[in-house]
Protein backbone atom coordinates (compact mmCIF):
# COMPACT_ATOMS: atom_id res chain seq x y z
CA UNK A 1 0.00 0.00 0.00
CA UNK A 2 1.28 3.47 -0.80
CA UNK A 3 -0.19 5.13 2.28
CA UNK A 4 1.97 5.31 5.40
CA UNK A 5 1.47 2.47 7.84
CA UNK A 6 1.91 2.40 11.58
CA UNK A 7 5.14 0.78 12.72
CA UNK A 8 6.00 -2.72 13.77
CA UNK A 9 5.43 -2.61 17.51
CA UNK A 10 7.11 -5.99 17.97
CA UNK A 11 10.62 -4.71 17.24
CA UNK A 12 11.40 -4.60 20.96
CA UNK A 13 12.25 -8.26 20.62
CA UNK A 14 14.00 -7.91 17.29
CA UNK A 15 11.04 -9.05 15.23
CA UNK A 16 8.79 -12.07 15.54
CA UNK A 17 9.99 -15.63 15.29
CA UNK A 18 8.09 -18.83 14.75
CA UNK A 19 5.16 -19.21 12.41
CA UNK A 20 4.84 -15.53 11.48
CA UNK A 21 3.97 -14.89 7.84
CA UNK A 22 3.97 -11.62 5.97
CA UNK A 23 4.98 -8.27 7.39
CA UNK A 24 3.87 -6.96 10.77
CA UNK A 25 2.85 -3.51 9.59
CA UNK A 26 1.37 -2.26 12.79
CA UNK A 27 0.19 -3.05 16.25
CA UNK A 28 -3.42 -3.27 17.30
CA UNK A 29 -4.33 0.28 16.34
CA UNK A 30 -6.30 2.07 13.71
CA UNK A 31 -6.49 5.68 12.57
CA UNK A 32 -8.29 8.00 10.21
CA UNK A 33 -8.37 10.96 12.59
CA UNK A 34 -6.95 14.46 12.82
CA UNK A 35 -3.40 14.61 14.08
CA UNK A 36 -2.23 16.79 16.91
CA UNK A 37 0.88 18.03 15.15
CA UNK A 38 1.03 21.04 12.86
CA UNK A 39 0.54 21.01 9.12
CA UNK A 40 -1.28 18.84 6.62
CA UNK A 41 1.56 16.31 6.30
CA UNK A 42 1.03 15.05 9.84
CA UNK A 43 -2.71 14.78 9.23
CA UNK A 44 -2.01 12.78 6.08
CA UNK A 45 0.23 10.43 8.04
CA UNK A 46 -2.50 9.82 10.59
CA UNK A 47 -5.05 9.26 7.84
CA UNK A 48 -2.69 6.64 6.43
CA UNK A 49 -3.05 4.55 9.56
CA UNK A 50 -6.67 3.98 8.56
CA UNK A 51 -5.44 2.32 5.38
CA UNK A 52 -3.33 0.04 7.52
CA UNK A 53 -6.35 -0.77 9.68
CA UNK A 54 -8.42 -1.65 6.62
CA UNK A 55 -5.69 -4.03 5.42
CA UNK A 56 -5.47 -5.65 8.85
CA UNK A 57 -9.25 -6.03 9.00
CA UNK A 58 -9.31 -7.71 5.59
CA UNK A 59 -6.52 -10.07 6.65
CA UNK A 60 -8.52 -11.15 9.70
CA UNK A 61 -11.66 -11.57 7.60
CA UNK A 62 -10.06 -13.62 4.84
CA UNK A 63 -8.45 -15.96 7.38
CA UNK A 64 -11.76 -16.52 9.17
CA UNK A 65 -11.19 -14.55 12.37
CA UNK A 66 -14.04 -12.16 11.57
CA UNK A 67 -17.08 -12.14 9.30
CA UNK A 68 -17.34 -8.91 7.31
CA UNK A 69 -18.59 -8.88 3.70
CA UNK A 70 -17.66 -5.19 3.39
CA UNK A 71 -14.00 -5.34 4.40
CA UNK A 72 -12.80 -6.01 0.85
CA UNK A 73 -14.43 -2.83 -0.46
CA UNK A 74 -12.00 -0.60 1.45
CA UNK A 75 -8.73 -2.20 0.33
CA UNK A 76 -7.21 -1.60 -3.07
CA UNK A 77 -5.05 -4.25 -4.66
CA UNK A 78 -4.29 -7.75 -3.37
CA UNK A 79 -4.86 -8.56 0.28
CA UNK A 80 -1.86 -8.57 2.61
CA UNK A 81 -1.71 -11.39 5.12
CA UNK A 82 -0.81 -10.12 8.56
CA UNK A 83 1.09 -12.03 11.22
CA UNK A 84 -1.03 -14.27 13.48
CA UNK A 85 -0.35 -11.99 16.45
CA UNK A 86 -1.75 -9.01 14.54
CA UNK A 87 -4.76 -10.98 13.32
CA UNK A 88 -5.56 -12.01 16.89
CA UNK A 89 -5.29 -8.39 18.00
CA UNK A 90 -7.64 -7.23 15.24
CA UNK A 91 -10.08 -9.97 16.18
CA UNK A 92 -10.00 -9.22 19.91
CA UNK A 93 -10.49 -5.46 19.79
CA UNK A 94 -13.14 -5.72 17.06
CA UNK A 95 -15.22 -8.30 18.90
CA UNK A 96 -14.81 -6.45 22.21
CA UNK A 97 -16.15 -3.20 20.76
CA UNK A 98 -18.88 -5.14 18.97
CA UNK A 99 -19.90 -6.62 22.33
CA UNK A 100 -20.18 -3.16 23.88
CA UNK A 101 -22.19 -1.89 20.91
CA UNK A 102 -24.46 -4.93 21.18
CA UNK A 103 -24.95 -4.21 24.89
CA UNK A 104 -25.92 -0.63 24.10
CA UNK A 105 -28.45 -1.74 21.49
CA UNK A 106 -29.83 -4.48 23.74
CA UNK A 107 -30.32 -2.07 26.65
CA UNK A 108 -31.97 0.69 24.61
CA UNK A 109 -35.44 0.32 23.16
CA UNK A 110 -35.66 -0.58 19.45
CA UNK A 111 -38.98 1.28 19.36
CA UNK A 112 -37.25 4.60 20.04
CA UNK A 113 -34.28 6.29 18.35
CA UNK A 114 -30.83 5.38 19.66
CA UNK A 115 -27.67 6.96 18.37
CA UNK A 116 -24.10 5.89 17.64
CA UNK A 117 -21.39 8.44 16.82
CA UNK A 118 -18.11 7.08 15.45
CA UNK A 119 -15.18 9.48 15.82
CA UNK A 120 -12.50 9.16 13.15
CA UNK A 121 -14.59 6.49 11.44
CA UNK A 122 -12.49 6.28 8.28
CA UNK A 123 -13.03 2.98 6.49
CA UNK A 124 -14.73 1.34 9.47
CA UNK A 125 -17.52 -1.08 8.47
CA UNK A 126 -19.35 -1.41 11.79
CA UNK A 127 -22.33 0.64 10.63
CA UNK A 128 -22.69 -1.48 7.51
CA UNK A 129 -22.53 -4.69 9.51
CA UNK A 130 -25.15 -3.43 11.95
CA UNK A 131 -27.56 -2.38 9.21
CA UNK A 132 -27.19 -5.73 7.46
CA UNK A 133 -27.40 -7.77 10.66
CA UNK A 134 -29.83 -10.65 10.88
CA UNK A 135 -30.95 -9.15 14.20
CA UNK A 136 -32.94 -6.53 12.23
CA UNK A 137 -31.81 -3.58 14.33
CA UNK A 138 -34.25 -0.68 14.21
CA UNK A 139 -34.16 3.05 14.94
CA UNK A 140 -30.37 3.41 14.80
CA UNK A 141 -29.18 6.92 14.01
CA UNK A 142 -25.55 6.39 13.03
CA UNK A 143 -23.04 9.22 12.60
CA UNK A 144 -19.52 8.94 11.23
CA UNK A 145 -17.00 11.77 11.57
CA UNK A 146 -13.70 12.15 9.78
CA UNK A 147 -11.80 14.55 7.55
CA UNK A 148 -13.87 15.91 4.63
CA UNK A 149 -11.71 14.12 2.06
CA UNK A 150 -12.18 10.81 3.88
CA UNK A 151 -15.93 11.16 4.17
CA UNK A 152 -16.18 12.28 0.54
CA UNK A 153 -14.47 9.07 -0.53
CA UNK A 154 -16.78 7.01 1.63
CA UNK A 155 -19.96 8.58 0.31
CA UNK A 156 -18.68 8.09 -3.24
CA UNK A 157 -18.03 4.44 -2.52
CA UNK A 158 -21.52 3.98 -1.10
CA UNK A 159 -23.01 5.68 -4.15
CA UNK A 160 -21.07 3.60 -6.69
CA UNK A 161 -20.79 0.12 -5.16
CA UNK A 162 -23.62 -2.33 -6.00
CA UNK A 163 -23.24 -4.25 -2.73
CA UNK A 164 -23.64 -1.06 -0.71
CA UNK A 165 -26.44 0.26 -2.92
CA UNK A 166 -28.57 -2.70 -1.79
CA UNK A 167 -28.00 -1.66 1.82
CA UNK A 168 -28.02 2.14 1.79
CA UNK A 169 -29.75 4.82 -0.23
CA UNK A 170 -27.63 7.20 -2.26
CA UNK A 171 -26.10 9.68 0.22
CA UNK A 172 -27.73 13.07 -0.15
CA UNK A 173 -25.73 16.23 0.60
CA UNK A 174 -26.68 18.17 3.71
CA UNK A 175 -23.79 20.62 3.62
CA UNK A 176 -20.64 20.82 1.48
CA UNK A 177 -19.03 18.11 3.65
CA UNK A 178 -21.96 16.19 5.12
CA UNK A 179 -24.16 13.49 3.58
CA UNK A 180 -27.23 11.61 4.77
CA UNK A 181 -28.45 8.14 3.83
CA UNK A 182 -31.02 5.66 5.08
CA UNK A 183 -30.82 1.89 5.19
CA UNK A 184 -32.76 -0.27 2.77
CA UNK A 185 -34.34 -3.64 3.41
CA UNK A 186 -31.69 -6.24 2.46
CA UNK A 187 -32.54 -8.32 -0.63
CA UNK A 188 -33.11 -11.48 1.42
CA UNK A 189 -35.70 -9.65 3.51
CA UNK A 190 -37.99 -8.39 0.75
CA UNK A 191 -40.91 -10.12 2.42
CA UNK A 192 -40.27 -8.39 5.72
CA UNK A 193 -43.58 -6.62 6.19
CA UNK A 194 -42.14 -4.35 8.87
CA UNK A 195 -39.32 -3.11 6.61
CA UNK A 196 -37.44 -3.03 9.89
CA UNK A 197 -34.15 -1.71 8.57
CA UNK A 198 -35.57 1.26 6.67
CA UNK A 199 -35.63 3.55 9.67
CA UNK A 200 -31.89 3.28 10.32
CA UNK A 201 -29.93 6.26 9.06
CA UNK A 202 -26.29 7.11 8.41
CA UNK A 203 -24.92 10.64 8.35
CA UNK A 204 -21.34 11.23 7.21
CA UNK A 205 -19.74 14.35 8.65
CA UNK A 206 -16.58 15.72 7.06
CA UNK A 207 -14.98 17.83 9.77
CA UNK A 208 -11.89 18.20 11.90
CA UNK A 209 -12.52 17.00 15.45
CA UNK A 210 -10.17 19.70 16.71
CA UNK A 211 -12.84 22.27 15.87
CA UNK A 212 -15.41 20.87 18.31
CA UNK A 213 -16.02 22.80 21.53
CA UNK A 214 -18.94 23.32 23.89
CA UNK A 215 -19.91 26.38 21.83
CA UNK A 216 -19.85 24.56 18.48
CA UNK A 217 -23.35 23.91 17.10
CA UNK A 218 -24.49 20.28 17.28
CA UNK A 219 -23.92 18.02 14.31
CA UNK A 220 -26.61 17.92 11.62
CA UNK A 221 -29.16 15.19 12.38
CA UNK A 222 -27.85 14.70 15.92
CA UNK A 223 -30.83 13.92 18.16
CA UNK A 224 -30.26 15.29 21.69
CA UNK A 225 -33.05 13.22 23.24
CA UNK A 226 -31.72 9.86 22.05
CA UNK A 227 -29.41 7.67 24.14
CA UNK A 228 -26.05 7.96 22.40
CA UNK A 229 -22.89 5.86 22.21
CA UNK A 230 -19.61 7.54 21.22
CA UNK A 231 -16.95 5.32 19.67
CA UNK A 232 -13.30 6.35 19.60
CA UNK A 233 -11.34 3.45 18.14
CA UNK A 234 -7.76 4.74 18.24
CA UNK A 235 -9.01 8.21 17.38
CA UNK A 236 -8.82 10.73 20.23
CA UNK A 237 -5.31 9.47 21.01
CA UNK A 238 -4.04 11.51 18.03
CA UNK A 239 -5.38 14.77 19.44
CA UNK A 240 -3.81 17.02 22.03
CA UNK A 241 -5.46 16.27 25.40
CA UNK A 242 -7.14 19.69 25.35
CA UNK A 243 -8.68 19.01 21.94
CA UNK A 244 -9.72 15.49 22.94
CA UNK A 245 -11.37 16.79 26.11
CA UNK A 246 -13.09 19.58 24.18
CA UNK A 247 -14.52 17.07 21.71
CA UNK A 248 -15.94 14.96 24.53
CA UNK A 249 -17.30 18.09 26.21
CA UNK A 250 -19.01 19.05 22.96
CA UNK A 251 -21.09 15.88 22.95
CA UNK A 252 -21.64 15.95 26.72
CA UNK A 253 -23.14 19.43 26.39
CA UNK A 254 -25.87 18.22 24.02
CA UNK A 255 -26.47 14.61 25.06
CA UNK A 256 -27.65 13.86 28.61
CA UNK A 257 -27.82 10.08 28.05
CA UNK A 258 -24.32 9.36 26.82
CA UNK A 259 -21.94 6.38 26.74
CA UNK A 260 -18.38 6.20 25.45
CA UNK A 261 -16.05 3.44 24.26
CA UNK A 262 -12.35 4.24 23.87
CA UNK A 263 -9.65 2.03 22.39
CA UNK A 264 -6.10 3.37 22.81
CA UNK A 265 -2.50 2.38 23.56
CA UNK A 266 -1.23 2.65 27.13
CA UNK A 267 1.91 2.12 29.26
CA UNK A 268 4.48 4.21 27.34
CA UNK A 269 7.07 4.19 30.13
CA UNK A 270 8.11 0.53 30.34
CA UNK A 271 10.63 -0.98 27.92
CA UNK A 272 8.05 -2.13 25.39
CA UNK A 273 6.08 1.11 25.67
CA UNK A 274 9.17 3.23 25.06
CA UNK A 275 9.94 1.26 21.91
CA UNK A 276 6.33 1.53 20.82
CA UNK A 277 6.35 5.32 21.21
CA UNK A 278 9.77 5.59 19.55
CA UNK A 279 8.63 3.60 16.53
CA UNK A 280 5.53 5.74 16.19
CA UNK A 281 7.60 8.91 16.39
CA UNK A 282 9.96 7.60 13.72
CA UNK A 283 6.99 7.44 11.36
CA UNK A 284 5.88 10.95 12.26
CA UNK A 285 3.01 9.72 14.42
CA UNK A 286 2.34 11.39 17.74
CA UNK A 287 -0.19 10.16 20.30
CA UNK A 288 -0.41 12.89 22.95
CA UNK A 289 -2.95 11.08 25.12
CA UNK A 290 -0.48 8.22 25.53
CA UNK A 291 1.55 10.46 27.84
CA UNK A 292 -1.46 12.22 29.35
CA UNK A 293 -3.29 8.99 30.29
CA UNK A 294 -0.59 6.32 30.46
CA UNK A 295 -2.25 3.75 32.74
CA UNK A 296 -5.66 2.09 32.98
CA UNK A 297 -6.34 4.13 36.13
CA UNK A 298 -5.54 7.32 34.20
CA UNK A 299 -7.89 6.33 31.40
CA UNK A 300 -10.69 5.64 33.88
CA UNK A 301 -10.03 8.95 35.62
CA UNK A 302 -10.22 10.65 32.24
CA UNK A 303 -13.70 9.27 31.65
CA UNK A 304 -14.89 10.28 35.10
CA UNK A 305 -13.58 13.80 34.56
CA UNK A 306 -15.55 13.85 31.29
CA UNK A 307 -18.73 13.26 33.28
CA UNK A 308 -19.24 9.51 32.98
CA UNK A 309 -20.59 8.07 36.22
CA UNK A 310 -19.93 4.39 35.60
CA UNK A 311 -16.49 3.54 34.20
CA UNK A 312 -14.76 0.27 33.29
CA UNK A 313 -11.59 -0.76 31.43
CA UNK A 314 -9.75 -3.86 30.27
CA UNK A 315 -6.54 -4.44 28.38
CA UNK A 316 -6.83 -6.29 25.09
CA UNK A 317 -4.95 -9.17 26.73
CA UNK A 318 -7.49 -9.14 29.57
CA UNK A 319 -10.35 -9.15 27.08
CA UNK A 320 -8.88 -12.16 25.28
CA UNK A 321 -8.47 -14.04 28.56
CA UNK A 322 -11.71 -13.00 30.24
CA UNK A 323 -14.25 -12.32 27.50
CA UNK A 324 -13.48 -14.93 24.85
CA UNK A 325 -14.81 -18.39 25.71
CA UNK A 326 -12.62 -21.47 25.56
CA UNK A 327 -14.39 -22.90 22.52
CA UNK A 328 -13.98 -19.62 20.66
CA UNK A 329 -10.32 -19.42 21.68
CA UNK A 330 -9.80 -22.88 20.19
CA UNK A 331 -11.50 -21.82 16.96
CA UNK A 332 -9.36 -18.71 16.63
CA UNK A 333 -6.14 -20.54 17.48
CA UNK A 334 -6.88 -23.23 14.90
CA UNK A 335 -7.07 -20.73 12.04
CA UNK A 336 -3.31 -20.40 11.69
CA UNK A 337 -2.11 -23.38 13.67
CA UNK A 338 -1.87 -21.66 17.03
CA UNK A 339 0.20 -18.73 18.25
CA UNK A 340 3.90 -19.27 18.93
CA UNK A 341 4.57 -15.73 20.12
CA UNK A 342 2.60 -15.94 23.39
CA UNK A 343 4.98 -13.69 25.32
CA UNK A 344 4.99 -11.13 22.52
CA UNK A 345 1.19 -11.28 22.36
CA UNK A 346 0.88 -10.52 26.06
CA UNK A 347 3.29 -7.60 25.71
CA UNK A 348 1.53 -6.15 22.72
CA UNK A 349 -2.05 -6.76 23.87
CA UNK A 350 -1.20 -5.53 27.35
CA UNK A 351 -0.29 -2.14 25.88
CA UNK A 352 -3.75 -1.48 24.44
CA UNK A 353 -6.89 -0.83 26.42
CA UNK A 354 -10.63 -0.64 25.92
CA UNK A 355 -12.17 1.81 28.37
CA UNK A 356 -15.87 2.56 28.55
CA UNK A 357 -18.28 4.60 30.61
CA UNK A 358 -21.86 5.81 30.67
CA UNK A 359 -24.24 8.22 32.35
CA UNK A 360 -27.98 8.85 32.27
CA UNK A 361 -30.80 6.37 32.55
CA UNK A 362 -31.24 5.23 28.94
CA UNK A 363 -27.90 3.55 28.31
CA UNK A 364 -25.92 0.88 30.13
CA UNK A 365 -22.60 -0.67 29.14
CA UNK A 366 -22.18 -2.95 32.13
CA UNK A 367 -20.37 -5.65 30.20
CA UNK A 368 -17.99 -7.77 32.25
CA UNK A 369 -17.48 -11.40 31.49
CA UNK A 370 -17.43 -13.57 28.39
CA UNK A 371 -19.66 -13.63 25.40
CA UNK A 372 -17.63 -12.19 22.55
CA UNK A 373 -16.61 -13.95 19.38
CA UNK A 374 -18.17 -16.36 17.00
CA UNK A 375 -16.39 -14.99 13.94
CA UNK A 376 -18.70 -11.97 13.64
Amino acid sequence: MSAPSIPNLLSLRGGVTGRGRGRARGGLGRGGTPGSGPGPSHDATIQGTDTDAAVSRLSAVELGYLSDPYARLFVQGPATRRLPIINRGTYTRTTAIDALVDRFLAFTSPDEPRQIVSLGAGTDTRCLRLFASAQHHRNIIYHEIDFPVTMARKQALISSTPLLRTLLSTPEPLFPAAWHSHSLTPPNDQNDSNNSNKNNTLTLHGLDLRTLTTSTPPLPNLLPTAPTLLLSECCLCYLAPSHASAALSHFSAYLPDLALVLYEPILPHDAFGKTMASNLAARGIDMPTLEAYPTPADQERRLREAGFVEVRSRSVDGIWEGWVGEEEKERVDSLEGGLDEVEEWRLLAGHYIVAWGWRGGKGDLDVEGGGVGGGG
